[in-house]
Formats: C-alpha cells, structure tokens, sequence
C-alpha cells in the first residue's frame, strides 16, 4: 500500500465527464460478483450519508445532484443526514455498510482532520473507504472585525505583533475543522499567540466576529459576503492559490508570505473500500455527468464552488496527502484538539 506521505495530489478538470459518464453506463447492465449477488447495479435505492446538517454548504451541493443522479441510475438516490462528532457518526456507519455501492458517504474536511484530531476513531480513514470523486471544492476567506487595524493580512500581523498574547481571539466552526486549523498556523507561524473560540457551526463563528467577540476567523466567503458588503468585518486573505474573482484586491494567503495555508475545503464521495471497481467506475461517471449539467454547475459556481469532477484515484491520493500535512503541522506545534 502507498505510504500517506507518498500520496500526491493532482488538480483534474470536469472537462469530459460526460464522455466519461457515457462510456461507464454500460457498467450497469452488467452482474457485479466480487463478493455479491449477480444482480444489476444498482438494485435498490441509493442513501448518501452525509456528515452535515440539512442546509449545510455539503448538504446543498448534495441535494444539488441528487435528481440528476437518481435519473441517470434508474433508483430512489435518498440523503441521509448524519451530523455530529464532526463526522464520525456518518463515516462509521459508511464505513461498516455492506460493499456494494447503495450506501455512499458525503466528506469533507472534517474526513481528513478526524484521523489526526482522534486517538481511537471506529474505523480507518485511508483503509476503510474508496473514493469515488472529489466533486467541489473552496477556499476560506481570512477575514478580521472592523475594528481591527490592517487592510491586508501582512498588516494585520505588523500590528497584531505589538500586542500581547492572548489579545486577540479567533472563531471557528470546531475543533476538528479546517478553518481552526488554518487560523491556528497562521497565529503559530506569526506568533500571535490568539486564542480559539471555537463553535458548533459556521453561523455562530461568523456572529462571534461581527459582535466583535472574535477578531479574526477563517470562513466559507458565502456567509461572509453580507457582512463584509456592510462593513462589519474586512477580508484580509483567501486560502486558494489565487485570488478569487469576487475580492480582487484581496491577496492569497501565498502573497501574505504563508504558502503552506493554501488550501480549499472540499466535498468528496466515498464508498465502503471493498466496493466493486465497476460501481465505483459507475458512480463516479454519473457524478462526473451531473456536474457537467449546465445548470448545476452555475449554481454551484455562484455558490463560490469550485467544480472538480475527479476520478477516484485523485481523491484518494488527496486524502493521503491532506492527512499527512496536517499531521506534521499538528506534530510540529503540539497542536491539542481538546
């Protein structure tokens, strides 16, 4: 087996999806016997067990599909919303779910944080779980109150060095999440030494700043964009590679001199690992072909998502790499997630 560190991971267009998707529907009239009955995939209807809540930004790319997927494989695509213990609970009952392609998981970061954030998860990240296709994925916006002196994150560390420790605050979604994380390497690096408030969920993380409880916070753009369009807080960085089309004059979180905070939060799909490589083909041509429909794909992108489509290997090569750089981060600092 590849070792984590080893993985790498590879951008991949949604361009021919539809081919793609074309080509594999032939999968579906045949018999799937690696361990299960000869019987055409799918046999039954499909649950997606998703590790948001409904409304959440992966609940909506999920419900966002759902019709289209269902069309294309001729059964019932049901979503199952299972959140807590930052997506534990989905994952496992993913993970102990019978191989053959009717029981699917909704990832996102939080998959690859648990392993590292866990001493004794219910199942393995890596080992239990195939990919199927890494659907979408979008920066976090850094942003600070209104109050806070910089107009740009370089800035807002010149001044955020001269005061003591412990002065400023920042809010995240939890623990186990990339935006904690990313604001938690940022403070580390700079020595900033500010303290986590963390919450459950974005919508309370986003009113902490606003209120001015927390001075800094790194969040989805969608649930910002009102208030930085009043003036309440001000974006200082994005964490894509480069700067998004909707704050021009903000600079990446690469051009503020921190490369290595360059990331996207993602939803993914996955299946039990034993899954037949045929379904696995199956599934992710169909996602491939929803992601391609025109109006699903404008939704998504006017959501601030960014449309990926990837075939199974490169999300699980993504996987491998993710875990591996947050454990050396987490390694390196002594990171606590309690």
């Amino acid at each position: 087996m590849m070792k984590k560190s080893d993985r790498k991971y590879h951008r991949s267009p949604v361009a021919g999806a539809a081919l793609t998707a074309a080509l594999l529907t032939g999968f579906a009239g045949f018999g799937i016997s690696e361990g299960c009955a000869q019987t055409a995939y799918p046999s039954r209807p499909i649950t997606l067990v998703t590790v948001t809540a409904p409304g959440d930004p992966g609940d909506v790319v999920a419900r966002l599909v759902q019709t289209k997927i269902a069309e294309r494989l001729g059964q019932p695509f049901l979503i199952d919303s299972r959140p807590g213990a930052s997506g534990q609970i989905a994952s496992n009952l993913v993970a102990k779910a019978p191989p053959d392609g009717h029981t699917l998981l909704l990832g996102s970061s939080g998959h690859i944080i648990n392993p590292i954030a866990v001493k004794k998860l219910p199942y393995d990240t890596v080992r239990d779980f195939a990919g199927i296709s890494l659907l979408v994925r979008q920066p976090l916006v850094i942003a600070v109150h209104a109050s806070v002196k910089g107009a740009n994150m370089r800035e807002f560390i010149e001044a955020a060095k001269a005061l003591p420790p412990g002065t400023l605050n920042f809010s995240s979604p939890g623990l186990n999440t990339l935006n904690f994380l990313i604001a938690e390497q940022i403070s580390r690096r700079a020595g900033l030494g500010m303290v986590h408030l963390p919450f459950k969920g974005g919508s309370p993380a986003i009113q902490a700043l606003v209120a001015n409880q927390a001075q800094v916070a790194a969040l989805f753009y969608s649930i910002m964009r009102p208030h930085i369009s009043a003036g309440r807080i001000r974006p200082i960085a994005v964490t894509s590679a480069n700067r998004l089309r909707e704050l021009p004059e903000v600079p990446t979180v690469a051009e503020s001199g921190f490369p290595e905070s360059e990331v996207t939060n993602f939803v993914g799909i996955f299946a039990p690992v034993a899954t037949p490589a045929a379904v696995i083909a199956r599934l992710q041509g169909e996602f491939g072909n929803a992601l391609a429909d025109a109006e699903i794909r404008s939704r998504l992108m006017n959501s601030g998502w960014e449309v990926v489509g990837s075939p199974p290997q490169e999300l699980d090569r993504f996987v491998g790499t993710e875990i591996a750089r947050w454990e050396n981060f987490v390694r390196e600092f002594n990171i606590r997630f309690e």
